[in-house]
């Protein structure tokens, strides 16, 4: 998956036939959704990373939607720099956590110190994006001067609605695919959703009884879901229905 520049933000192409055809690194100039955030909470640049799937999650660099210079974010991840950046680690572990309050009492890696010093990217304040305990994205957000309690708590409140906005579009249209959801999962997952039974699930879809079963265990396995609830409610904070 190539870096490419891109602007706006993540406009789904046509010549993107699954994930593994869309640029790892997103990068956009405005984005509606970031500019009212932005005039909410001032901040200089942003980064979404991470999608509710294996092997997108935060840290391996394989999902990011960003206004940060597009050769600090390649340098980052050239040199693997999330490997010993402290805040990730802090990060994985549910935390919130910023430079301010990391590196008051360790010194800031240098070779990190270096490239963040090196593109002007202060006061990172990273907010994990969580399903259940998973990790599996983060919004970060930096700026010049430090972030006080009151636009942390902020930031931390609307991180995951910004994450979802942003990342919805890959989600609605590849997640399911790259899930090996069948249409048929899909649809029997989205009528349990609005309520229906098994045998209600059949008759709207036309499905034998059996069918709709088998459809719906085989999803919840493919999830990693335990029952039948916890799959629904899995593939709605996917974006796989509504």
């Amino acid at each position: 998956m190539a870096s490419t520049p891109l602007s706006p933000l993540s406009p789904l192409r046509s010549e993107w036939r699954d994930l593994r055809t869309v640029p790892r690194h997103r990068y956009f100039t405005s984005n509606p959704v970031v500019d009212r955030l932005r005039r909410a909470v001032p901040f200089d640049h942003i980064a979404i990373s991470g999608l509710d799937l294996e092997g997108y999650h935060i840290g391996r660099g394989a999902s990011v939607d960003t206004d940060l210079p597009p050769a600090y974010i390649e340098a980052y991840d050239r040199e693997r720099l999330y490997e010993i950046d402290p805040l990730i680690e802090k990060l994985m572990a549910g935390e919130l956590v910023t430079d301010a309050e990391m590196f008051a009492t360790q010194p800031k890696p240098e070779r990190l110190e270096q490239v963040t010093s090196a593109f002007n990217i202060h006061n990172r304040t990273l907010v994990p994006v969580m399903r259940s305990s998973l990790v599996y994205g983060a919004v970060m957000f930096t700026r010049q001067t430090p972030f006080d309690s009151e636009e942390i708590a902020f930031l931390a409140l609307i991180a995951p609605c910004v994450h979802a906005a942003v990342s919805r579009p890959l989600m609605e249209r590849f997640a399911a695919a790259h899930l090996r959801l069948s249409r048929g999962e899909v649809a029997c997952l989205m009528q349990a959703s609005h309520g229906l039974t098994s045998e209600g699930i059949a008759r709207v879809t036309g499905y034998q009884n059996d069918t709709v079963n088998s459809y719906i265990k085989s999803a919840i396995k493919k999830l990693g879901a335990a029952n039948r609830t916890h799959a629904i409610a899995d593939a709605i904070r996917r974006s796989l229905i509504h």
